[in-house]
């Protein structure tokens, strides 16, 4: 079920939220998290059935786990039962994210003809995977008591962060669940979950699907494009996975400010990076904290010198790069954004006025820090969104292959939307020939906007800090609406892939 769908928004969440607060209203509390618990599954078996059995058994396997620990205390219990669980989830997120890519490669690199399984990818796996990772480690190494399944089930289950984040841990989502101030309705919350929730609703579809629109078409026409509507492309990817991933957070944290549950931040505006370094404390913030945390930190993270620094650092950024895909164009996407991290960390230049501890050899203003850091996120995202090395390898020749064949044309002229219906009209009746030329200039004032949207407050900081009087709710209610009309051009989230 996508948050941004006419059964999600007018059936699901009015069902789901009436029977929370009427359970709690009646003192109910076990039964409205069972109740939460069943709509939360049903929200994700929406998608396929087949998909409840995989995550019901996951949460079945690592809460086994967990139970047996109370009874088997020992160190050696705690070692077993670390392996066993680290075992069980990444053998369950090999077989059916990354079984294919491995039989492919072994089957490239023997000359063999091992048979492809084809497997569907079950929505969110690699999501709630690291979410019940996270618990069983804690739980092994003592930093975690055992739950009733029931809030742990609640805990992993949670729909509006299930499918694609923020990865959330045990301690931030439990206790909240057994607050029961927590169960009352919370006007001042309720209104800020709204509030978010319409604007990341609006930046998925009014800005993210239209801009798929140019994206999707040039990625699939990698071998006719020229300079400027390689530029085009990628710009137009560049800004559609922020508004995209980014307005899948706001609405994930606005649904939880309509329960009275806080979700931990996962952006905060992370084009305003100067630094690649700087980007990743401020994108995906929570897989980022996942890998320092259980993966950095236990390999030694910065304390054993520079060498194994800069190995540590590659390790988990290529992780992080396998983890977004089962191909090597991500690898490859997670190899260069780990040598830009090695190279801030290298401390050869710094950024005037960031807040990096190590000093630099000398340093250069925030502006060119700036766009630095944007221009080389911007380029590798050729490898992120190419569905092979040789199509990323070709968008590169493109870009700096300095022709212009007028490609930009047959280009932005995909982005047919309702909302362009009667401009369309017009330009066609009186002035045909510049139709081109006029979605050219529309295109460019849609990325100028979103560079526009992205230097200004974010999400957050706009619910924040309203005033929630009648300008703001009329802005809020005018987007909604806008929001719904455009609904015909229903996608799912990039992030849902991963």
């Amino acid at each position: 079920m996508l948050f941004n769908s006419y059964i999600f928004i007018f059936i699901f969440l009015p069902a789901v939220l009436l029977g929370w607060y009427g359970l709690n209203k009646l003192q109910k509390y076990e039964l409205a998290k069972v109740f939460l618990t069943g709509m939360s599954l049903w929200f994700y078996g929406y998608f396929n059935t087949y998909y409840l059995f995989i995550i019901i058994a996951s949460i079945l396997i690592n809460y086994l786990i967990s139970y047996l620990l109370t009874f088997c205390k020992t160190r050696r219990a705690n070692h077993f039962g670390l392996f066993a669980g680290v075992a069980a989830n990444l053998a369950i997120l090999f077989y059916f994210k990354y079984y294919d890519f491995f039989i492919e490669n072994i089957n490239y690199v023997f000359r063999a003809d091992f048979n492809l399984k084809h497997i569907l990818l079950p929505l969110g796996i690699s999501f709630f995977t690291f979410q019940q990772l996270s618990f069983i480690i804690d739980r092994c190494t003592g930093k975690t008591e055992h739950y009733s399944f029931i809030n742990y089930a609640a805990f992993v289950t949670f729909f509006p962060q299930l499918i694609a984040g923020p990865i959330v841990l045990y301690k931030e989502i439990i206790p909240q669940f057994d607050d029961l101030s927590r169960r009352n309705f919370d006007i001042g919350s309720f209104a800020r979950g709204i509030s978010l929730f319409v604007i990341g609703l609006s930046k998925k579809v009014l800005l993210a699907d239209v801009l798929a629109l140019v994206t999707n078409f040039g990625f699939e026409q990698t071998y006719f494009l020229d300079s400027p509507s390689t530029l085009l492309v990628i710009l137009s990817y560049t800004f559609q996975i922020y508004f995209d991933f980014s307005g899948y957070s706001d609405m994930a944290i606005g649904l939880g400010y309509m329960f009275n549950v806080q979700l931990p931040v996962n952006f905060n505006s992370p084009y305003k990076a100067c630094s690649v370094k700087e980007l990743w404390q401020r994108w995906h913030m929570t897989l980022s904290r996942f890998f320092v945390t259980y993966v950095y930190i236990p390999l030694g993270g910065s304390k054993k010198g520079k060498a194994r620094t800069i190995l540590n650092t590659m390790v988990i950024f290529s992780l992080s790069g396998l983890w977004h895909g089962a191909n090597w164009t991500y690898v490859a996407w997670g190899v260069m954004q780990g040598l830009l991290v090695v190279w801030d960390n290298l401390g050869i230049i710094g950024v005037r006025g960031s807040q990096e501890k190590n000093p630099s050899r000398f340093y250069i203003p925030r502006w060119l820090g700036w766009l630095f850091t944007f221009s080389f996120f911007n380029l590798s995202l050729f490898f992120f969104r190419s569905e092979s090395m040789a199509h990323a390898f070709q968008m590169f020749k493109n870009l700096f292959s300095f022709r212009n064949t007028g490609y930009i044309h047959k280009l932005v002229i995909n982005m047919d939307i309702p909302e362009f219906y009667i401009f369309k009209q017009a330009v066609t009746m009186f002035a045909p020939e510049m139709l081109p030329v006029a979605y050219i200039i529309l295109f460019l004032l849609i990325l100028i906007a979103s560079a526009f949207i992205l230097t200004r407050k974010n999400a957050l900081q706009i619910v924040e800090t309203a005033d929630y009087g009648s300008g703001f709710c009329w802005f809020i209610v005018i987007l909604f609406i806008w929001s719904l009309i455009s609904f015909s051009q229903v996608s799912t989230f990039i992030y849902f892939n991963f």
